[in-house]
């Protein structure tokens, strides 16, 4: 049966986990125990709430060399800052899942014009442009990274030590599957290694368990959902438009995509819509 499996899993990847770590630096000798949490409890009432969930990819110059997909997902350094001005002076509030869920579960209030900003893929221009830029304007963010591509010290991407550096100036760091490979038809073991080994590689490195997915490219199904239940994940976000996030609907959260160029004022139009 398929549970089954899940098990031996679980302690291979616990076993990867732990050699990840003294490779670090670290003495897991005498390292303290993480932490395992638990999620909030719901209430039992159903809500719906408005919180547009921001997705961003590049955030940098365009290189000479762009196709048309690396143009769709690339914004400047320039237009970020101009976004964030704009969301700034606005006065939207940025928030994270955890307090979107805690205000699904339960009812935790939130502030005025709550907004979730997220960085999918971790690209180095997420720590050299997006974080300076969040910083000035006291904005916290969300960014989902491919787990795989860090431990392969790919230079286009952020380092552990960057990411590490990024969750201690209060950024949630939240996984995008270790290789970045498309969820949809796939073996259970697959979908498994995939999610809880980004899951357990996060953990390592930072000390807490990430309870918040992004789907590669936004593709997933019902198998994948079948597993996402078993694993420690809490809500998962897609690639599908919308501003509205209901109780029940744990695993396919919409979000509004910033596309290649979007001025301030695009922006706003879309805040503006529904």
């Amino acid at each position: 049966m398929r549970p089954q499996r899940f098990f031996p899993l679980i302690i291979l990847l616990f076993v990867v986990v732990l050699a990840v770590v003294p490779a670090a630096g670290q003495d897991a000798s005498t390292e303290e125990p993480i932490p395992d949490d638990a999620e909030p409890a719901w209430d039992g009432t159903l809500r719906r709430i408005r919180v547009p969930i921001l997705m961003y990819h590049y955030v940098s110059p365009l290189p000479p060399n762009a196709d048309q997909f690396r143009v769709e997902l690339t914004i400047s350094p320039e237009a970020f800052r101009a976004h964030a001005e704009y969301l700034f002076f606005e006065g939207y509030s940025t928030i994270s899942f955890y307090q979107l869920n805690e205000a699904l579960l339960n009812g935790l209030p939130l502030p005025p014009k709550p907004i979730i900003l997220t960085f999918d893929d971790g690209y180095i221009d997420h720590y050299t442009n997006v974080l300076p830029t969040l910083q000035e304007r006291g904005f916290t963010a969300t960014f989902f990274i491919i787990t795989g591509l860090v431990d392969a010290a790919d230079p286009a991407y952020l380092s552990w030590e960057q990411i590490q550096e990024m969750a201690a100036a209060g950024m949630d760091i939240e996984p995008h599957t270790k290789n970045h490979l498309s969820l949809r038809e796939r073996e259970y073991d697959f979908l498994v290694y995939e999610m809880l080994g980004s899951i357990e590689s996060l953990r390592a490195y930072l000390g807490r368990t990430p309870h918040i997915l992004a789907y590669p490219v936004g593709q997933f199904d019902e198998e994948t959902l079948t597993v996402a239940r078993q694993l420690p994940i809490w809500r998962a976000v897609t690639t599908q438009p919308g501003r509205y996030h209901t109780t029940d609907n744990r695993l396919e959260l919409d979000r509004v995509r910033i596309t290649g160029g979007m001025s301030a004022a695009g922006l706003a139009s879309l805040l503006n819509s529904e």
